[in-house]
């Protein structure tokens, strides 16, 4: 999970202080737990999640 959370998130952004780490992980757990990329083959939609360094696919 920690290397998930390095990976996918963490080494891709600039963390400024301990209040928005928490944010930033609060939405990455969001992301995580919630609809997942590789959950959601085949949509046609995608909303930007973490300012785009995620996105959540739905149906068109």
């Amino acid at each position: 999970m920690i290397g998930s959370i390095r990976r996918e998130c963490l080494d891709h952004m600039v963390v400024f202080g301990e209040r928005h780490l928490r944010r930033v992980l609060l939405s990455y757990m969001d992301c995580y737990n919630g609809t997942r990329t590789h959950l959601s083959l085949n949509k046609e939609r995608a909303a930007p999640i973490l300012g785009g360094l995620h996105h959540q696919y739905a149906w068109a």
